[in-house]
């Protein structure tokens, strides 16, 4: 057996069903879950439609490369979405199976498994970092974020040591839990390092489309790198996917883009991989890709439950709205795990522990004392979620 297995540590779910063992549900309340950041809003029809009219599409193997036609409309979307020049749909894009696939896969494209060297992450972070850099051959560290500058990673607390032996960067913006949004300013600074250095970065940008003021969507990392000048987006891939922006996880769907020879060079990978995309996902995809009137409408959607929790919540825990993602960062008095514990235990109610978003890193798990909360469910459930989060923390 491969022995960096044994490296990896239990997902964030299975703490969750290990710290939920005993606990007995409250008779009279119905339970709500709010711990898991999969989209429950209605698949829009035309996409459901586009999949039974290409069902023919079942009946040969799928190029690796996928169709011109849905790379082509990618290169649309990124160039309309971010105010992009000409981008090749033959070079600079290539459809994925979800944003959790490549990213995995791409570390193991990107890290000579002879030398190894440091991937640099997050913290908190999306597990699949951590776990495709282990079984990599890497060194994972972590960059903590800091509350104080809206929970932007502290990329100047890295040691001169680590800048050196990095080889792969993971940014997450908007930020999965706490919905950070880079700057530019924040991208110049880790371009820059990326020049001096060699790394390479692995920009997720999954939550790209959930922002809740649709005059100001977030600056994405082509975006950045055009405006920095960097028209080649060197060193640089993009992670997008459709499961958040269009409600179709179960479609994993997504695609990356940038450094034209990353992409040559993780292409040549996945044709070994063995994950090309079935034409009837593809021809799904495209149609997606090519409409936004139902990614406005799922925007409104949240903004609703955001508009309808957050005053419940305020003044009862830590809370404040973030400028993205679909998730509340929030911070609880005393632990986050016995916090969680003991409002599902009290109030059927069900949050992810922080803690288990987080490492220790730097004398700290930024992650401890907070709770994520995912308003993926109903606006009703939410707020009566909100309203027995606000009682449990009033009466605790």
């Amino acid at each position: 057996m491969n022995p960096r297995l044994d490296a990896l540590q239990p997902y964030p779910f299975e703490k969750l069903r290990a710290l939920h063992a005993g606990v007995v549900l409250p008779s009279g309340l119905r339970p709500v879950n709010l711990s898991i950041g999969e989209p429950k809003h209605p698949t829009p029809a035309f996409i459901e439609q586009a999949i039974i009219a290409n069902l023919s599409g079942l009946s040969g193997y799928p190029p690796t490369l996928g169709p011109l036609s849905l790379r082509t409309a990618i290169a649309q979307w990124l160039q309309k979405r971010y105010a992009l020049p000409l981008i090749d749909p033959a070079t600079q894009v290539l459809p994925v199976l979800g944003s959790r696939e490549a990213l995995f896969s791409f570390v193991q494209t990107v890290i000579d498994p002879a030398h190894g060297g440091v991937v640099l992450s997050p913290n908190p972070f999306y597990q699949i970092y951590e776990g495709a850099a282990l079984l990599a051959g890497a060194r994972i560290e972590f960059v903590n974020d800091d509350p104080s500058r809206g929970f932007a990673c502290d990329w100047d607390s890295v040691p001169e040591s680590i800048w050196q032996d990095t080889r792969l960067v993971f940014t997450c913006s908007p930020g999965n839990p706490a919905g950070h949004v880079m700057s530019l300013d924040e991208w110049k600074t880790l371009f820059d390092r990326a020049d001096k250095y060699g790394f390479v970065i692995a920009a997720d940008e999954c939550y790209s489309e959930i922002y809740l003021d649709e005059a100001a969507p977030p600056i994405g990392a082509l975006e950045a790198a055009h405006k920095l000048g960097r028209t080649d987006f060197r060193n640089l891939m993009i992670f997008s996917s459709l499961s958040k922006r269009s409600n179709v996880p179960g479609m994993r769907s997504g695609f990356v883009a940038g450094d034209a020879k990353l992409v040559k060079k993780f292409l040549l990978y996945r044709t070994y991989h063995g994950c090309a995309m079935s034409g009837v996902v593809a021809a799904a995809s495209e149609a997606a890709w090519l409409d936004e009137a139902h990614v406005v409408e799922n925007r409104r959607l949240y903004r609703e439950k955001f508009d309808a929790v957050v005053p419940i919540l305020q003044g009862k825990i830590d809370v404040k709205r973030p400028p993205a993602s679909f998730y509340l960062w929030a911070g609880v008095k005393g632990d986050d795990t016995a916090f969680a514990r003991d409002l599902l235990q009290t109030e059927a109610v069900t949050v992810l522990p922080g803690s288990y978003l987080a490492r220790d890193a730097w004398g700290r798990n930024p992650g401890a004392g907070r709770i994520r909360i995912a308003l993926v469910a109903p606006l009703a459930d939410c707020v009566e979620a909100a309203e027995r989060i606000a009682r449990f923390a009033t009466t605790r």
